[in-house]
């Protein structure tokens, strides 16, 4: 009886141990969003409905591509909207922006409005180009999902603070990792939410440790 006493106790306090440890090494392997590959995605071509250019830089970034046919994806948009933009917008480096043709102002503009319901649209952007120039943006990506022959697409994807693709290379919900599809709701609602959390979680870290450091 005195055995299994101490059997037991000793279950009941190594357990605990041991799955806080394996806990403890899962934060440290997925404490970053893999990066994919090096290439900077640059947006000098495309402005705002102002006239004001856009920017990745300094910017935690969903990118996503409207086209000519801006109301198409209405749905898409509104998906991203209610599971990842309402939660993230007021963090000051988030931003989520989308590429349209110049011919898309008046479905942008109703489409602004009814994303307004949703969440404040301080942080949803709206870039406008030609579709010249929105298909050299989509092929910095390299990603397997092509834009159809409007220029849009329903795959949306992060790009980090240096304006550099990061994500998944393979998906539970989808053929390719490479992006997000916004149509599909399981993929926003639990990769890239995931996904979103974990870059936003590694920049706050690191600015927690520049804090620190500059106290010392």
């Amino acid at each position: 009886m005195g055995l299994k006493k101490y059997l037991v106790l000793g279950i009941l306090f190594i357990l605990p141990i041991t799955v806080y440890l394996f806990f403890a090494s899962g934060v440290n392997q997925f404490a970053k969003l893999p990066k994919l590959g090096d290439q900077m995605i640059v947006l000098s071509a495309f402005e705002d409905e102002n006239g004001a250019a856009l920017t990745t830089e300094g910017k935690i970034t969903i990118l996503g591509f409207l086209g000519q046919n801006a109301l198409d994806h209405k749905a898409e948009v509104f998906n991203l909207a209610h599971k990842i933009y309402k939660k993230n917008y007021q963090f000051e480096d988030f931003q989520m922006l989308f590429l349209t043709t110049k011919d898309q102002d008046s479905a942008v503009l109703s489409l602004k409005q009814e994303f307004a319901q949703i969440a404040d649209p301080i942080n949803f952007k709206v870039g406008y180009g030609d579709l010249v120039e929105i298909a050299q943006i989509h092929n910095l990506l390299n990603t397997p999902y092509a834009l159809d022959a409007n220029g849009s697409s329903s795959y949306v994807y992060i790009l980090d603070k240096d304006s550099q693709l990061r994500g998944r290379e393979e998906s539970d919900y989808q053929e390719f990792g490479v992006g997000y599809n916004a149509a599909n709701y399981a993929i926003i609602n639990n990769e890239m939410n995931d996904d979103i959390k974990i870059i936003l979680a590694e920049y706050r870290l690191a600015l927690k440790k520049y804090k620190s450091s500059r106290k010392k």
